[in-house]
């Protein structure tokens, strides 16, 4: 990573991004939650124009790689699914069963007393981490990341058996989300 950058959308360009919920809450335990993602991921492709290249969904954030065509901004995308699924998920954890609620309740409030956005509640921390893709080798690092995570994590031993991840789609296997990108390596990888 080059130092200086601020880890923010500037440009419409293709961008690795982690948004990650407050304090590393890991929300994304129940499939009803993880399910939110995926139908508002699903929801952002067809209707706002978001590329997804690969994602993937870990229990307290979320991975991407993404852009948009040129009529919408990528940062305004990205500012929609995060208030929509902030509110689904906050409905969910409030009318559907949910063991922690309470806690995670308390502690999405307190984040929002902190916050001068935000009236009740915060669910994803401020920033999306965003990392302009400046290269293809860059590119595959980041979607060999993105993928391996589940596995860095002990989760799974073969990430395309990591059912919230695009590893799956790369590998020619049912998915989750049919709709993603799956890029094709021009270079040569040297391991």
């Amino acid at each position: 990573m080059r130092s200086g950058i601020k880890h923010t959308i500037k440009t419409n360009g293709s961008y690795y991004l982690t948004m990650t919920v407050v304090d590393w809450i890991d929300v994304f335990t129940r499939k009803n939650h993880k399910d939110a993602i995926i139908d508002s991921l699903r929801f952002c492709i067809k209707n706002k124009g978001l590329s997804v290249y690969s994602y993937c969904l870990m229990p307290n954030h979320l991975h991407l790689i993404v852009n948009t065509n040129g009529s919408t901004e990528l940062k305004n995308v990205i500012r929609d699914f995060k208030k929509f699924t902030a509110k689904k998920v906050l409905d969910q954890i409030k009318n559907e069963p949910e063991s922690r609620r309470e806690w995670m309740l308390q502690k999405f409030e307190k984040a929002g007393e902190v916050s001068s956005k935000h009236k009740n509640y915060k669910f994803w921390q401020t920033g999306n981490h965003a990392i302009e893709l400046f290269s293809e080798r860059f590119t595959w690092d980041k979607i060999n990341y993105i993928h391996n995570n589940p596995v860095e994590e002990g989760f799974v031993s073969n990430a395309a058996d990591w059912r919230y991840s695009s590893a799956s789609n790369y590998q020619n296997e049912e998915s989750l989300l049919k709709e993603v990108y799956c890029l094709t390596p021009r270079l040569q990888t040297v391991s």
